[in-house]
C-alpha cells in the first residue's frame, strides 16, 4: 500500500492557468489527506462536449454533467463505507488510511455556470466535484435523499476543514 496520496491534474480545456491548476492540485491533496486517503487521484478537467460524450458512453445518459468518477480499485466499490462510519463523518486522523485509485472527470463549463450563479470562483466548484468523486471512491453514494444530504454535508465539512469553506451549501447572492 502506498503511504502517500498522489494527485495529477490534466487540463484538457487548456483554460486553467498554472496557478489555478496548482491550487486545485494542492486542495485535492489536502482534502485527500483529511479524508485519510492514500494512492492516486487523477483529475481531467474537460469542457461540455467531452463530458457529454463520456456521460453518454459510461452512464448511458445524454448531455453534460458535473463529475464522473472511475474507481479503479479491485473489489466491491462500497466496501470502504465503514471507514467514514454510518453517519458519514470525517475520519479520525489516527485512523487507518484508505487506498484509492481513481480517475475523475470534472466539467469546467458546468463549474463556471454553477459558480457564477452562486457568486464564487469556479475553482472552488471544480474542487467540490473532485471531493465528490473521492467520496464515491470511499464508498459513499447519493442516490437517496438521506445519503444525498449526508454526502453533501461531508463535502462541505472537508472543504471547511482544509480552509476553503463550504461550497455546496453556499447560498446564491440575494438569497440571504
Amino acid at each position: 500500500m502506498a503511504d502517500v496520496l498522489q494527485v495529477d491534474i490534466t487540463d484538457a480545456t487548456r483554460e486553467l492557468s498554472d496557478q489555478q491548476s496548482q491550487w486545485l492540485a494542492a486542495q485535492v491533496l489536502a482534502a485527500g489527506k483529511r479524508l485519510r486517503c492514500v494512492g492516486q487521484v487523477r483529475v481531467r478537467v474537460v469542457s461540455d462536449p467531452e463530458m457529454a460524450q463520456a456521460h453518454e458512453e459510461f452512464a448511458g445518459v445524454p448531455g453534460t454533467t458535473d463529475v464522473l468518477t472511475f474507481d479503479l480499485r479491485e473489489g466491491d466499490p462500497y466496501e470502504a463505507t465503514v471507514v467514514l462510519g454510518p453517519k458519514f463523518l470525517l475520519p479520525d486522523q489516527n485512523s487507518t488510511p484508505t487506498t484509492i485509485d481513481t480517475d475523475i472527470m470534472v466539467c469546467l463549463d458546468e463549474a463556471r455556470r454553477q459558480a457564477t450563479s452562486r457568486g464564487y470562483p469556479f475553482e472552488r466548484e471544480l474542487l467540490l466535484y473532485v471531493v465528490h468523486g473521492v467520496l464515491h471512491c470511499l464508498g459513499l453514494d447519493d442516490h437517496d435523499e438521506e445519503q444525498f444530504q449526508a454526502m453533501h454535508r461531508l463535502e462541505d465539512a472537508v472543504l471547511e476543514a482544509i480552509g476553503v469553506g463550504a461550497v455546496y451549501r453556499v447560498a446564491p447572492p440575494g438569497d440571504g
